[in-house]
């Protein structure tokens, strides 16, 4: 049929234009013609159904400005029209699939509201069935009186009206054909479009792995928290490798805050650090806590309002495919603690916690974002920010145990292995077993002292500080050089009280008799109780006896015979002149470091100068005697052994002030009793003669004695001082002056 030339003009009204079709003048066209095929140049062609109206005049034709983009037209331009029938033997007669992409069609008013695909499906058949569709063709789609959509056709395709019938034929893909009433249409997301699609109509989207591709775990550098690092993929990524279609069946939503807290140095930054590389997201934003605080008001709050910007116009733009923004805030406890509790009546620290608390989880939530916060004081941190929804995810980073220590070992000798640069006698397995409660930056520490002593061999102490010139060749990092880091230089802060437990041992423990053997045979058995998997975790015991019976340096025994890592004293040495809040808080922070360490020993020492015990009045602080009963009978956390050795010498004082029940064992610690006690400890100490013995054992025989170790020691000390002729007869004296021999006995004699 040959073509006519009509011209090119605005559709006549905004309700025609949502027919997606070319508008004609009724009397243009025969009532048998559908469809129209407009030319505009050589090999330009592109069909339209047609719709018959009077508004448009005669020799023209109505395009929206949507057909008159895609079929580069203007208005008035002359074009060549010529009637189009569809081949009722040919392929593109049976269209079978439509693959659209949607976007809203004013992107100045979108929306995160859920579009049907199903019903979108539905509705577009039955608004356009029988409309011709190339592709790459623009339409626009009215869905439930929503906001206007934008579509573009992505796919088509056909399968041969012949073969159809058949089974397993194959669909071929198409340039161009018909819209069927029985044919599928499947609506996809346009590129950077926020609307939020959902149903079975909807097409697959091809998503970026949220995991970097090139992450390896086995490089990650995080030694002796493997456990940890699972937990936290566990619970807060998990839900993101999967697409939101799944989740959105699920009905769960991401985690966006993940809490990191536990002693110094034990590997909290190096984690969120490392969780910021994992993830194929944004940069992390790191900020330090003291960071958001500003001088001026309202800036601390806007510093926050700030680092969630970006995640917040994404996700207007993008909804549900935009990408994870990860906000890490180191020392998180210096901006969000909680609220009432900082002095002063500015109200910066509350407002602040309010404005991240909005931001996280308010009423305009944003679910693109995920915030790490990191701190080694928990207990400071404003609960409502701790609760399902926001740093939901509280992981614990806790010191490493041996196979820990062993890992973490290896990273840091990993170069000096490299590069040969370590002796082969340095076995790390050992060094592992040997820094009990060393955190990971301890470790990291220790390797460093023990370079540094390495490299100390090599320096020549002349005038000058000079260089082995071959010492580049020569250095060699062996097990010595860390055995003296490990002596000298280096140090757990969660390790042992060594020092204080030494000078309570400075005279070691004089087995004087039976009682001594009993107590430590009990002791042993109480340690082993509670290292004991099958024990509930914590194990109490009094040593109560007389003053100057040693009770103290029995306790730094049995401390130092648990081989526990972490040994702590609580001794009122330490707590001279503090007010009784201090003083329970002191109490509180020892108890609280011990239940970090898996094996905890604490020697609660001289229990009633601990809490004021006065004789006269009687006096003693309530508050302390409070919070030491709590702390005496709280389980320590699962999974963690708990010993406390008491002492005290007012067993009647702690009985009246109802103590003796919070313990699990009380131990009596006497005073020595007999006179081949007495000869045991000076047999011990080499000071008397065999002679001089038997005399000392004559002049006290059958006399009843009554004398502390202690007050023993100190007259040997006092007996050596003298000439070796008055040796017996002065120790005697003393002994008597001291109570402890009865004053009967007559040393003349």
């Amino acid at each position: 049929m040959m073509s006519v030339r009509m011209k090119a003009t605005k559709c006549p009204t905004d309700e025609l234009s949502l027919t997606n079709k070319a508008i004609v003048n009724i009397s243009d066209f025969q009532d048998e013609v559908q469809y129209i095929e407009v030319s505009t140049g050589p090999g330009q062609h592109f069909v339209f159904a047609i719709h018959r109206s009077d508004d448009v005049p005669r020799n023209a034709i109505g395009f929206s400005l949507l057909q008159r983009k895609w079929a580069t037209l203007s208005i008035n331009q002359d074009i060549d029209i010529k009637p189009y029938r569809f081949n009722p033997t040919s392929a593109t007669e049976c269209l079978c699939n439509v693959v659209m992409e949607v976007d809203f069609l004013q992107k100045k008013t979108t929306t995160l509201e859920p579009y049907d695909s199903d019903l979108m499906a539905k509705d577009f058949i039955m608004q356009f069935s029988g409309l011709a569709l190339t592709v790459g063709q623009p339409l626009v789609f009215s869905f439930q009186d929503k906001k206007l959509l934008g579509l573009a056709v992505k796919t088509l395709e056909a399968v041969d009206p012949h073969l159809a019938m058949k089974e397993n034929t194959e669909p071929k893909k198409t340039r161009f054909g018909k819209l069927s009433g029985n044919c599928t249409v499947t609506f996809e997301k346009s590129e950077g479009s926020s609307i939020n699609l959902v149903g079975k109509a909807k097409g697959k989207i091809v998503r970026q792995s949220i995991i970097n591709p090139d992450w390896d775990f086995g490089k990650m550098g995080i030694g002796g928290l493997d456990k940890e690092f699972n937990a936290i993929f566990r619970r807060a990524f998990a839900s993101r490798v999967f697409p939101p279609e799944l989740v959105e069946q699920l009905g769960c939503k991401h985690v966006k805050g993940i809490l990191l807290y536990g002693p110094p140095g034990t590997g909290k930054t190096l984690m969120a650090r490392q969780i910021g590389t994992m993830l194929n997201a944004r940069e992390p934003k790191i900020v330090n806590g003291p960071q958001i605080l500003d001088k001026y008001v309202g800036e601390s709050e806007a510093n926050v309002r700030r680092l969630f910007a970006e995640a917040e116009e994404e996700e207007k733009r993008l909804g549900p495919n935009s990408g994870l923004h990860i906000i890490i805030f180191d020392e998180i406890d210096a901006i969000c603690k909680a609220r009432g509790s900082v002095a002063g009546n500015s109200g910066v620290h509350d407002t602040v916690v309010n404005q991240l608390l909005a931001k996280i989880d308010g009423v305009e939530q944003l679910n693109n974002i995920l915030v790490i916060g990191m701190t080694n004081r928990r207990d400071m941190i404003d609960e409502a920010l701790m609760r399902p929804g926001r740093l939901e995810v509280q992981m614990e980073i806790g010191l490493p145990n041996e196979d820990g220590r062993f890992q973490i070992l290896n990273i840091h000798t990993r170069r000096m292995r490299e590069y040969k640069k370590i002796n082969p006698d340095v076995d790390c397995r050992e060094l592992a077993g040997k820094t009990k409660n060393f955190s990971g930056a301890e470790l990291e520490g220790l390797v460093r002292a023990a370079q540094s002593t390495a490299m100390n061999r090599l320096i020549k102490a002349d005038s000058k500080v000079a260089v082995d010139p071959e010492a580049m060749e020569k250095l060699l990092v062996n097990r010595e050089d860390f055995l003296h880091a490990l002596e000298n230089d280096i140090k757990p802060a969660f390790g042992t009280a060594a020092e204080a437990l030494e000078s309570y041992l400075a005279r070691g423990i004089i087995n004087w008799g039976t009682p001594v053997s009993n107590l430590i045979e009990d002791g042993k058995l109480y340690t082993e109780q509670a290292k004991a998997s099958e024990s509930g975790g914590l194990v109490s015991i009094l040593l109560e006896g007389p003053p100057n019976s040693g009770k103290t340096a029995l306790a730094a025994k049995l401390a130092l015979m648990s081989d526990f890592p972490f040994v702590k004293i609580c001794s009122p040495d330490d707590m001279v002149g503090f007010t009784e809040s201090a003083k329970c808080l002191q109490i509180r922070k020892i108890f609280d470091d011990a239940y970090r360490s898996t094996l905890s020993c604490i020697v609660v020492d001289n229990v009633e100068r601990l809490l004021d015990y006065g004789p006269i009045g009687p006096r003693y602080s309530n508050l302390t005697l409070q919070a030491l009963l709590v702390l005496l009978k709280k389980q320590p956390p699962k999974g963690r052994k708990l010993l406390i050795l008491c002492t005290s010498s007012r067993r009647q004082v702690l009985e009246d002030m109802e103590m003796l029940s919070a313990f699990t064992a009380i131990l009596h610690v006497p005073n020595l009793s007999k006179p081949e006690h007495v000869l045991a400890v000076l047999e011990e100490y080499d000071l008397f003669s065999k002679s001089e013995l038997n005399t000392l054992a004559k002049k006290m025989s059958g006399q009843k004695i009554f004398v502390g170790i202690k007050k023993l020691q100190g007259l040997i000390d006092m007996a050596r001082q003298t000439e070796q002729a008055y040796r017996v007869t002065k120790f005697l004296c003393k002994l008597e002056e001291e109570g402890g021999l009865d004053a009967g006995t007559s040393i003349h004699q």
